[in-house]
């Protein structure tokens, strides 16, 4: 191929579900130099891909219904697209002049979402999620993140259902010894991503060190610069939710702390997934919709996921 070779790239509306697939249009950015790209997301998904390279045009879909939609076929219905990647599997995409079209399928219930990503593509090797980010973007992060010596362990306690919180003081009992003298991130320092809302956790998690040693960022960051802050850290634990997969995309060996949730579809791509006693069915007879308020996690033990944090940075260090 020659010459100028527009794609566009359809999102998926949740940031987290844009996140894990990130990787494909990342194998687009790198397999493809001479493309130039036009993304379509929601208000939650787009800005994540505001620092991607040769980004044209950056088309936030406001709402999903059809007038919406509408407004979107009449931006993009002029060019002749060289690659048109649907991630959402709207009509839309097959009404568009293109060469090729790239349309993600239906939910598959026992194969990772970042697999089922790279399926869209029809690609050999799996991409891992990636998010670009830009000078502004990094520096931004950086001016908040203190000069310090040794690793960085970071936490994200953030979800956006009660159900899949696990308690602050547990995820402090974890940080402690993994940044203790004799721990493997010995002499680090702890950062906190997440929302303003998550403030009450962090205030919490912030006495496993002492006081000079945690960097706090929740509610200080946009999800973009949340990555570039996180690509700072050496090791990174949290939920499942939007924090553990802007770690992945960052990079980052993540250990993600499950219960009503699918690890087989959504375990950190660069790490592993802890769950406590209870299988995913077993919550799901508890609790039919996954959406009542109810504490889940209360079985899984701290002990645990400290046992498989140590594993993993064994394993990263030999």
């Amino acid at each position: 191929m020659h010459g100028r070779f527009p794609i566009l790239y359809i999102a998926e509306a949740a940031a987290e579900e844009a996140v894990l697939s990130s990787g494909v249009l990342a194998h687009l950015v790198e397999a493809v130099p001479q493309a130039t790209f036009t993304v379509v997301g929601s208000p939650a998904s787009a800005p994540l891909f505001a620092d991607l390279p040769r980004l044209q045009r950056l088309i936030t879909l406001d709402r999903d219904g059809r007038w919406d939609w509408i407004a979107l076929w009449n931006q993009v219905r002029e060019t002749r697209w060289g690659l048109v990647v649907d991630m959402r599997g709207s009509t839309l995409s097959g009404k568009l002049r293109r060469q090729k079209r790239a349309v993600k399928d239906k939910l598959l219930p026992d194969v990772h979402l970042v697999e089922q990503a790279a399926r869209v593509l029809q690609l050999d090797e799996i991409p891992a999620p990636k998010l670009f980010v830009g000078r502004d973007t990094q520096e931004a992060a950086d001016a908040l993140i203190p000069p310090g010596e040794g690793p960085i362990l970071a936490i994200g306690p953030g979800v956006d259902w009660i159900g899949k919180r696990w308690p602050a003081e547990r995820y402090a009992k974890v940080a402690g010894p993994l940044l203790a003298e004799d721990g493997p991130l010995a002499g680090g320092r702890l950062m906190i991503v997440g929302e303003d809302i998550d403030r009450d956790s962090a205030h919490t998690i912030r006495f496993a060190v002492a006081r000079h040693r945690v960097i706090e960022l929740q509610g200080r960051l946009t999800r973009l610069q949340t990555v570039a802050a996180l690509s700072r850290a050496d090791f990174y634990l949290g939920a499942d939710s939007l924090w553990t997969q802007l770690a992945v995309a960052a990079g980052v060996p993540a250990i993600g702390v499950f219960g009503p949730s699918d690890e087989v579809l959504r375990r950190p791509w660069t790490g592993a997934a802890v769950r406590g006693p209870r299988s995913l069915q077993e919550f799901i007879d508890l609790d039919p919709r996954l959406n009542q308020h109810i504490q889940h996690m209360m079985d899984l033990p701290y002990e645990r996921v400290l046992k498989a944090s140590r594993k993993l940075l064994a394993q990263l260090a030999e």
